[in-house]
């Protein structure tokens, strides 16, 4: 690894699907360091947004691509999504070579799939990648592995504690996960990198993502709506007269256009709804919960400040949910893990539901504070009953959860008598 280089989970990852697979595609959002964490392992590297160098690249791409494949392997093509025609040549040339680890791809937007031919299926693996978690930034201590957690769930975690103070964990949410803003000297530097990321979005990305002209002043709008509506089940409907009470005249497809270029840059990204057969269909909620790859990308677009959250708890829980389902993306990626939520009519939730590609799967609520653990573990001990009720009367053959968690900003960890573990945010790593 490269000097003052700070290790990423996806590290592992990488190295493992190039043993396996001619040609992986880590995709995720700008500044996450995708191009840096691809350096590490790559011998020789292509970068298509090279200013000097982008015409010619870009003219090779369109009469013969091949020509820019030829190097030392594994071989980078940083932000390849430029001139798509590459794709189909890296395809062509893992089935002509049939090799492992021949290419690295890396992309900070979707891809119209008209443009490619083939969709890579067996050939090129992909792999997402987020903003740094708080295990990745050294501010978890790792004291408690998700691992090892879910191999054995009776793992002692009982007294573990948190490094993180709440003015730290309010300031880490406000300034993100983007790896260069640790290299910051002043804390006004380090925050000012979130809010220039944003800055970028509505005046740049979400117009060149597809080159589709949008209004900056609409963009930021539509931005502002989905942070003040984050980690909620706020409908279309919501943001629609949210943005036209400053824009009357946007419509419905207009906003959508909006939120499918903001999810083509990877800044939008909705949890979707976990819908297990426990209950009837019209009973569980169904509506993605709106979320960003990071909890900055909220802060920015409301201007907040960790001296406005740290007097606003109501909001920064919001704030702080959305830090949680970072971290657990990242910290759930080695087991190729997802992430939903449940909640139905009769007010049962569950917060998180991660779930591992094996079946394993652990119900999780996160309560910011002390005051919210009891409610949190009810919730959780009623949604594994009503599993266990469900199973018994042969409604449904679930798997019953293997852990039941309440992440907390909190300091100290323990598992109470009912079976319920309590984790600070601060003490959790892969």
């Amino acid at each position: 690894m490269g000097q003052n280089y700070l290790s990423r989970i996806v590290d592992k990852i990488l190295e493992e699907r190039l043993d396996a697979s001619g040609a992986v595609l880590i995709a995720g959002p700008k500044w996450c360091g995708k191009t840096t964490t691809a350096t590490q392992q790559a011998k020789s590297v292509l970068k298509l947004q090279d200013p000097d160098k982008m015409q010619g690249y870009l003219a090779a791409a369109e009469t013969k691509p091949s020509l820019l494949l030829k190097g030392e392997n594994p071989r980078l093509i940083d932000e390849w999504q430029m001139a798509p025609m590459l794709w189909d040549a890296v395809r062509n040339a893992v089935d002509e070579r049939d090799e492992e680890g021949l290419f690295i791809l890396t992309g900070s937007t979707t891809v119209d799939e008209s443009s490619i031919m083939h969709s890579g299926t067996g050939r090129i693996s992909r792999m997402a990648m987020y903003p740094m978690s708080l295990f990745e930034s050294m501010e978890s201590n790792g004291k408690i592995s998700l691992g090892e957690l879910f191999k054995n769930p009776d793992l002692d975690i009982d007294g573990a504690t948190s490094d993180l103070s709440i003015e730290s964990l309010v300031f880490a949410a406000c300034r993100g996960g983007w790896p260069s803003s640790l290299r910051k000297k002043t804390d006004k530097a380090k925050l000012f990198e979130a809010q220039n990321y944003v800055a970028n979005i509505y005046n740049s990305d979400a117009s060149t993502v597809d080159g589709v002209k949008r209004s900056p002043e609409r963009v930021k709008a539509v931005l502002q709506s989905y942070a003040r509506n984050i980690s909620t089940l706020a409908t279309n409907k919501t943001i629609l007269e949210d943005v036209a009470s400053n824009y009357s005249d946007i419509s419905e497809p207009t906003l959508i256009s909006y939120v499918e270029a903001l999810e083509k840059l990877y800044v939008i990204e909705n949890i979707p709804a976990w819908c297990p057969s426990i209950r009837s269909a019209t009973a569980i909620r169904s509506n993605k919960k709106r979320g960003f790859t990071d909890p900055s990308i909220a802060v920015g677009s409301l201007a907040l400040s960790p001296e406005t959250l740290l007097m606003d708890f109501n909001t920064f829980g919001f704030i702080f949910e959305c830090l949680c389902f970072r971290d657990l993306k990242a910290y759930s990626a080695s087991w190729n893990g997802r992430v939903s939520y449940y909640r139905d009519r009769y007010g049962l939730e569950a917060d998180c539901v991660l779930h591992l590609a094996d079946g394993r799967y652990a119900l999780i609520e996160f309560k910011l504070g002390s005051n919210g653990i009891e409610e949190g573990a009810t919730h959780l001990l009623e949604l594994e009953s009503l599993i266990q009720k469900a199973n018994l009367e042969k409604r449904a053959k679930l798997r019953e959860p293997d852990l039941l968690i309440v992440i907390t900003g909190g300091e100290i960890a323990y598992t109470r008598k009912d079976g319920v573990k309590i984790m600070p945010i601060g003490c959790l790593k892969n």
